[in-house]
């Protein structure tokens, strides 16, 4: 993480951090069969579903703070940025999944000791990417930065598809990486002030297939849009 702004671990180092077993994560995996459709897609399509929460992290203590809107400066999502965007929030049941509080805080403990910094302004979203229409975009914004300080990619799942192949480069360089998650709850973790980041489309293997993702940032001082 120090030296290249990035890593990829497995389940076992996820489970290490969340202080949880695979088991509870298989079985909060499940929870992604009931997420909202996102309809400010400004592409048109209707192949992302997703859920939001925020919560604050504070040396230990983790907060969960009322719901509010997604937003992102157009410097960093040139395609929704500017856009107060209000999803569906994260039910309840997931809420209160214990590998769901330990996951957020397991991140939030490896990050106060990465910088330094034990107060975070964390988001969680709930991603699941569908081909229902044929293709879906994991990120329609192309490479991209979040506008936060550390970003985690979870992989919860990836059903009968090909393609969501995972893109990190260096924000002021040329040096790149191409690799495809494949291990459920297997994760990458980015730095966001040093390297872009995207996932390629996805096709079906054979009818219908998805890709199910949490995403979490962590932001110091205050969420976007509030500085």
């Amino acid at each position: 993480m120090r030296s290249e702004g990035y890593v990829v671990i497995d389940r076992d180092a996820v489970c290490a951090l969340a202080n949880c077993n695979a088991g509870q994560l298989a079985a909060l995996a499940s929870d992604w069969n009931d997420l909202a459709v996102d309809t400010y897609l400004r592409d048109g399509g209707r192949y992302r579903r997703r859920r939001h929460a925020c919560f604050v992290r504070n040396a230990g203590a983790l907060k969960q703070v009322p719901r509010r809107a997604h937003w992102q400066s157009e410097d960093y999502n040139a395609l929704h940025g500017g856009m107060h965007r209000w999803f569906e929030p994260v039910a309840e049941t997931t809420l209160a999944h214990p590998a769901w509080s330990g996951l957020i805080e397991g991140f939030g403990k490896l990050f106060a000791e990465v910088c330094g910094q034990p107060r975070w302004f964390v988001e969680a979203h709930q991603f699941r990417i569908d081909t229902a229409d044929g293709i879906g975009r994991p990120t329609p914004e192309g490479a991209h930065r979040d506008g936060v300080d550390f970003v985690v990619v979870l992989l919860v799942d990836r059903v009968d598809i090909k393609g969501g192949e995972t893109r990190v480069f260096e924000a002021d360089g040329t040096h790149g990486q191409r690799f495809t998650l494949g291990q459920p709850w297997s994760a990458l973790l980015l730095d966001d002030a040093r390297v872009i980041h995207e996932s390629t489309p996805i096709q079906p293997l054979d009818g219908a297939g998805h890709r199910d993702t949490l995403v979490l940032t962590y932001r110091a001082g205050a969420f976007q849009g509030e500085d």
